[in-house]
């Protein structure tokens, strides 16, 4: 069994590992306060991006929505309702299911985005969604290298609007973005690929963290 592991320490070990990082480490830890706080309060956590950094939105979710490096076994309460449907239904769902952080990454509403896109405008698309789904308190997390995607920028104007906790992760350039996050997550590069090879390890740590606050004891898998 492992016992619970600080928070800190997985930005520590981020920063050992990657020393480039030592300058924004606050800002780290910053975005894991107001992600930790929509988790806490059972909000939601959004994701936007295009191109690779759609590819990085979905990844935060596949992590967030099922077990990364720890058991997450499910709520004991529905658990429990599930035991009436007896072991081929019941167990199954006991046995096989994994508990979650609600996650959903914006850019792959395909059949939403591509309609809304060709009705209205292809840069409203994210904003709309969470002007639908948003809530106050949830967190959203918006990837840009260049930290000017117009898609990806209003979205995060409509979610200051909303109450909705903005998270940015972007290069060192000065760009729109930062103008309407909570956080921006600067990496010191100006390259798309070095921009996003440094994302991913940054996301990562972010999952760790949140899922080490809700599960913090237990086996590793």
């Amino acid at each position: 069994m492992e016992t619970e592991i600080r928070s800190e320490s997985y930005v520590d070990d981020l920063c050992t590992r990657y020393p480039a990082l030592v300058p924004i480490r606050s800002s780290i830890s910053q975005a894991y306060e107001l992600l930790h706080d929509s988790v806490v309060h059972q909000g939601m956590i959004y994701t936007c991006g295009n191109g690779g950094s759609c590819a990085d939105a979905d990844h935060i979710v596949g992590e967030l929505m099922k077990s990364f490096t720890r058991k997450r076994p499910i709520s004991e309460n529905i658990a429990k309702n599930l035991e009436m449907y007896g072991s081929i239904f019941g167990e199954k769902l006991i046995d096989g299911l994994e508990g979650t952080i609600p996650a959903l990454n914006l850019s792959q509403q395909t059949a939403l985005t591509t309609a809304f896109a060709n009705d209205n405008s292809f840069s409203l698309g994210f904003a709309q969604q969470l002007y639908g789904y948003g809530h106050k308190g949830d967190s959203l997390i918006a990837l840009s290298t260049s930290g000017n995607s117009e898609n990806v920028v209003l979205a995060c104007v409509l979610a200051q609007a909303k109450g909705i906790h903005v998270i940015a992760l972007t290069g060192n350039k000065v760009s729109e973005i930062e103008k309407f996050a909570d956080v921006t997550i600067k990496v010191p590069e100006s390259e798309t690929f070095k921009i996003q090879e440094l994302h991913l390890p940054i996301y990562h740590c972010l999952c760790l963290m949140l899922e080490n606050s809700l599960w913090p004891i237990g086996s590793v898998k």
